[in-house]
């Protein structure tokens, strides 16, 4: 059935380009490697982080998890990025769900524990929000957390994201049901 409304961007936005390298204050995002493989197992074997993100991976298990990234960024439809600090993987921040015609994307986000209390992730996020909107030419970025996950709000705050509301057990955690707070940003917002 035709759309009455032209496409927010055309197919093909993100597959003709290769997946850009971003740089923030202090951050660098850049594509994953096999040579990642290690801080993944290490992400997915923390317990915040499997608390949150309800999985775990091992050494195949996370090369299989770098090489998705490469095909959701052909397929337009999801790309992740290592988060490095001071020359060493920090962390992760991804684009999720991306609807090219929509102009809209899901952020999602984690710190490996040396990296927090730094604001490394504000700071990725900050970075990957600008490149969006502007190189990319999406028009709203959400992000959603459990609501009792208080460092992720912290970080959507900080990084003007404001509150939308919740979503009522709208994601499955090890210990149930989880209310998630909604958050987004878009395009047109005053500047940070």
């Amino acid at each position: 059935m035709p759309s009455l409304v032209t496409p927010a961007l055309p197919a093909g936005s993100l597959a003709s380009m290769d997946q850009t390298a971003i740089t923030g204050d202090g951050v660098l995002l850049r594509a994953w490697t096999e040579a990642d493989r290690a801080a993944v197992v290490a992400g997915f074997a923390d317990p915040d982080i499997q608390r949150w993100h309800c999985r775990s991976l091992d050494d195949d298990e996370a090369l299989a998890w770098i090489a998705r990234w490469r095909t959701g960024w052909l397929a337009e439809t999801e790309a992740c990025w290592a988060v490095v600090a001071d020359g060493v993987v920090a962390g992760q921040i991804g684009l999720r769900r991306i609807d090219l015609a929509e102009g809209m994307a899901a952020i999602s986000y984690w710190t490996l524990p040396a990296a927090r209390g730094r604001r490394v992730a504000p700071r990725a996020l900050e970075a990957l929000t600008s490149w969006a909107f502007h190189d990319l030419g999406l028009h709203r970025l959400e992000l959603s957390h459990s609501t009792a996950n208080t460092a992720s709000c912290r970080v959507a705050g900080r990084s003007g994201f404001p509150a939308e509301g919740t979503k009522r057990a709208e994601a499955r955690h090890a210990d149930g049901w989880h209310d998630m707070h909604l958050h987004a940003r878009l395009a047109t917002d005053p500047a940070r």
